[in-house]
């Protein structure tokens, strides 16, 4: 099934979304959000089941589905955790910034927690005070999972899996050398990440979805030209049910746990790339210095997934670039 969040709210309204994405029901009345779902997923997603099965079969009262309308499918999140699955996307980075990559990176996953009280809607401008800070969009994959138990391991964990989604995890990357000096992490270049319309169930991915990973082309298009189409299931070095047995290592993650991939990142490059720093950087490999610029106010990015025939799973991100103002 697929699920989403009206943008009604702080924690939106949820709906039941048809599987060609052109039409939805309310289901507040069998949940009130998302987070409420996922609390009581056991009772509630069977009740879920049956409404989209009453949606796709047109036996139920709908309405034409907007992705404008929606919010993240969680406006908010307990936990969100972003990964860096694919570990050649990370050496590419790392060495942009002359920072060195340990071998280990290839055996432990790395990951971080990052600001999960305010996502933005997938159509929302991403407000940014100064271009300067060096803007980058990140496309990923994300998972939802229900609660699971401190020391899971990878072969269990895969089961804690309620939906997927895709994300733009918004950097800032002129302010993450900084950061990352001070050796406490990210914050300041990490501002609210944006996830999209719909989340999905595994079994609705089919046979795309498999080894814990998705086996799909994800889509980045900056001002309508495209910056690249990597396969989210190639090079992924860590598969999602390893990297939520990483996080669950010494501490239980609660339902509505939300788990990034990290950038989706092909070694192949005739894919593209799906972040601009990497473009930056195989562009200093190419010719010794980067030629693309970071985002600037104005630039719309869209992310999006399609699957063999065409048809878009999660609906798209689709934001743009503006300068913050103070309210007021």
């Amino acid at each position: 099934m697929k699920l989403a969040s009206l943008n009604q709210g702080r924690d939106g309204e949820l709906i039941v979304v048809s599987r060609d994405l052109t039409r939805y029901c309310g289901a507040a009345d069998i949940a009130p959000t998302l987070q409420a779902a996922l609390d009581d997923w056991e009772i509630i997603a069977p009740k879920l089941q049956a409404r989209f099965a009453a949606l796709q079969d047109n036996e139920i009262t709908h309405f034409p589905f907007a992705p404008a309308e929606c919010h993240s499918p969680l406006p908010r999140a307990h936990h969100w955790a972003d990964g860096s699955a694919y570990v050649n996307h990370v050496e590419l980075v790392r060495r942009a910034r002359g920072a060195e990559m340990p071998e280990s990176f290839w055996t432990d996953p790395l990951i971080y927690q990052g600001g999960s009280d305010k996502f933005l809607a997938p159509c929302e401008n991403i407000s940014i005070a100064d271009a300067d800070w060096g803007i980058d969009f990140e496309a990923e994959v994300a998972v939802i999972t229900g609660d699971v138990p401190m020391g899971i391991d990878a072969e269990r964990a895969e089961d804690s899996i309620r939906l997927l989604m895709l994300v733009n995890d918004v950097s800032l990357r002129n302010l993450i050398p900084g950061e990352l000096a001070k050796g406490f992490g990210f914050y300041q270049s990490k501002p609210s990440s944006a996830f999209s319309p719909v989340a999905v169930t595994p079994d609705e991915l089919g046979h795309h979805w498999r080894g814990g990973k998705l086996h799909l082309d994800l889509h980045a298009v900056l001002n309508g030209d495209k910056i690249g189409s990597p396969n989210a299931g190639v090079d992924m070095t860590f598969n999602f049910p390893q990297l939520i047995a990483h996080a669950a290592k010494t501490r239980p993650l609660g339902a509505g746990t939300i788990i990034g991939s990290g950038t989706v990142s092909n070694v192949d490059r005739s894919a593209g790339s799906c972040c601009l720093a990497e473009v930056r950087m195989l562009e200093i490999i190419a010719d010794g210095k980067p030629l693309t610029p970071f985002m600037q106010f104005g630039d719309r990015i869209e992310i999006a997934m399609y699957d063999e025939h065409n048809n878009n799973i999660f609906g798209s991100i689709n934001q743009q670039v503006v300068e913050y103002t103070e309210p007021g």
